[in-house]
């Protein structure tokens, strides 16, 4: 086993060698507020009759806020793996190839991050703090969970999974949304490809050594992948606010009781909740 990740390990690292800074990549001039940032399919309120009557352009505006909060909740996973993956080079240089893959991850989601900041600086769109809200439990768990730990990489799979579902859906749509928008997660979804391979692989890893203490933070798991899918899929009420519509919460409201949303939500999380299964990890988002 060790040997097959020693394999993939500097398989990943000659991928990534090739780096471009993503800032440099992106057509930023063809950024405007004109266009749809999301998919219709993808905004939160798609297929509340309610929805279908607001003006098109709060519409898009909504989209472009949600899609705002999808890359904040980015810019907040990836703050927290760069952390960690920073404490633990402390212990990797006695292995070369893993020292080298965890630089290049360090890199990849610095640029992610630079990226998203860019957008949203030039989106000229206000922002408030509030309407992005970040979970507690999710975000303690990746900070303090032990980083060879089962727990600890099956968060890192869940926080780099369900984002990319999304991100992948997204793409599908390219002829309805921005074209600096498809840049954007292109170069974000060619990235999370090899971080999730290299997820995958670590925690095969730590699964059995974790042994008998699955069924103990079963729960806390559960709790952390519903803390995900909160965050990234259901807007806080003062997203709502921002994109220009009155009552935000009972907007919020209608969008959780969204018989389409809760659709679209299983679609982008059937296949992460079918690989935890056939590792007898029973997760569910509700």
């Amino acid at each position: 086993m060790v040997a097959q990740a020693s394999a993939l390990t500097e398989q990943l690292n000659r991928s990534s060698n090739p780096y471009r800074d993503p800032l440099s990549r992106i057509d930023w001039q063809s950024l405007d507020l004109d266009h749809w940032w999301l998919p219709e399919a993808a905004v939160s309120l798609h297929g509340i009759p309610a929805y279908d009557h607001l003006p098109e352009a709060q519409r898009k505006r909504l989209s472009q806020y949600e899609f705002i909060n999808f890359i904040e909740k980015a810019l907040w996973l990836e703050g927290i793996f760069m952390e960690r993956i920073s404490r633990a080079l402390a212990d990797s240089l006695g292995q070369p190839s893993e020292t080298l893959y965890r630089l290049h991850e360090l890199r990849e989601e610095a640029g992610h991050s630079l990226m998203f900041m860019e957008l949203i600086q030039r989106s000229g769109l206000p922002i408030d703090p509030a309407a992005f809200k970040r979970p507690r439990l999710a975000t303690w768990v990746g900070r303090h969970a032990p980083y060879r730990s089962a727990a600890f990489w099956i968060a890192v799979l869940i926080g780099e999974q369900v984002p990319d579902h999304m991100n992948r859906m997204i793409r599908k749509h390219r002829a309805q949304i921005s074209d600096t928008i498809y840049e954007i997660i292109t170069l974000h979804a060619i990235d999370e490809a090899r971080h999730i391979v290299h997820a995958r692989a670590t925690l095969e890893y730590c699964l059995p050594i974790a042994g008998r203490l699955a069924p103990i933070y079963l729960p806390l798991l559960n709790h952390v992948f519903r803390q995900f899918v909160e965050a990234f899929y259901f807007p806080a009420p003062a997203l709502y606010q921002l994109a220009g519509l009155d009552q935000p919460a009972r907007w919020a409201q209608r969008a959780h009781a969204n018989t389409a949303r809760i659709t679209f939500v299983d679609e982008c999380v059937a296949s992460t909740l079918r690989q935890l299964a056939g590792k007898n990890l029973p997760i569910s988002w509700r």
